[in-house]
């Protein structure tokens, strides 16, 4: 069986350097908060070309924790809306109501599965206050118009890069530096896993890391002293340990992705099989390979039979779900069409010539 995404292996290329830092990790009596989420903070800030990176639990809390820092410096308020893409996955939206806010879904395009920059100008009204643009699948969103949409209204532009990690545009810059600030996660299967949860805020903005900083920690600005009523969402101090050793690789691991993408797309040729658009940059990273297929069950049977496994990306539209029922009566023809075809192919940076063979060939005869 090829396996949808092999994390066995994609770790065990650094395990015996694991094993040392989590030696010196343990002999340190060290372990919330210490030199490795300092140091990985200042290694992600100047990967991403940002001035600040905060460590937090997970990527939901990264944007949580952005919008609840703009309540504190004044600069947004509970009840104010905030434009997201209907197509994303759950936590973004999770994310922006429980920091107060009322997300606003926009409909997605259907190529890219980003942004409809048309539907997101026509979205926006007199309590829009943020955009909060995903880089689904790896693929960067259209920032050039986002932040241009943005400018024009006086909006915050706050990226969900939980997808994204090294993505660049056109002119080098990276996923974290493309907005007002940005939430990362660190979840295994990301592009830059840790082997249990975490995540990441960057931001150009010293004032916003200062108070996202103090309210990661229940809102300590010293030990026992508390500004504001924060929660407890700290990057774990060894799991920062080991993204310190990941993120040398991620550049060539997001390399070899591409490599993998673009013989799927070079090769794979069947009529039946709907695949992705990307024009061979660097704005795609391609944490996910999804394409489309009107017989989804069918199609996931046949790779099963032929031993590949799938995952699907996701299942039940944001807007259909049942914690979101306020949004049921909400028509989103595009991203409706999108959830119930869409399948994830496996793409990994361990996936050998072999087994990408063996993925077209199969799919190829479907």
């Amino acid at each position: 069986m090829i396996p949808f995404i092999d994390l066995h292996s994609i770790n065990h290329r650094f395990e015996e350097a694991f094993k040392e830092v989590f030696k010196q990790f343990l002999d340190s009596g060290y372990y919330v908060l210490g030199k490795n989420v300092t140091a990985f903070e200042k290694e992600f800030a100047d990967y991403c070309g940002t001035k600040y990176c905060v460590g937090v639990a997970n990527g939901l809390d990264a944007l949580r924790l952005i919008i609840e820092a703009y309540k504190i410096l004044g600069k947004l308020k509970n009840g104010d809306e905030v434009l997201v893409a209907s197509n994303t996955y759950i936590a973004t939206i999770i994310g922006i109501k429980q920091a107060g806010m009322i997300p606003v879904l926009v409909e997605a395009e259907a190529e890219t599965f980003n942004f409809n920059i048309k539907a997101l100008e026509q979205a926006i009204g007199v309590k829009t206050k943020a955009i909060l643009p995903v880089h689904l699948y790896g693929q960067l969103s259209p920032m050039e118009e986002i932040n241009a949409l943005a400018k024009s209204h006086n909006l915050f532009v706050i990226e969900d890069a939980a997808q994204g990690h090294g993505a660049r545009n056109k002119e080098g810059i990276r996923a974290g530096n493309l907005g007002d600030a940005a939430g990362f996660s660190f979840y295994p299967t990301k592009n830059l896993g840790a082997l249990g949860d975490g995540g990441a805020v960057t931001t150009n903005n010293e004032e916003l890391a200062s108070v996202i900083r103090v309210l990661r920690n229940y809102g300590q600005s010293k030990k026992y002293v508390c500004d504001y009523v924060g929660v407890n969402s700290r990057l774990d101090e060894i799991q920062a340990a080991f993204l310190r050793i990941k993120l040398p690789s991620l550049d060539a691991d997001n390399n070899r992705r591409s490599e993998i993408a673009g013989r799927y797309l070079s090769e794979i040729k069947n009529n039946k099989i709907v695949l992705p658009m990307w024009k061979g940059g660097a704005d795609h990273v391609f944490h996910l390979f999804v394409v489309l297929v009107q017989e989804r069950d069918a199609f996931i049977a046949y790779l099963k039979s032929n031993d590949i496994a799938t995952l699907v990306h996701y299942p039940v539209a944001p807007h259909k779900q049942k914690a979101l029922s306020e949004y049921h009566h909400l028509k989103f023809p595009v991203t409706e069409k999108i959830h119930k075809e869409i399948v994830s192919i496996p793409i990994s940076p361990v996936l050998t010539e072999t087994q990408v063979s063996r993925i077209i060939s199969v799919l190829n005869l479907y």
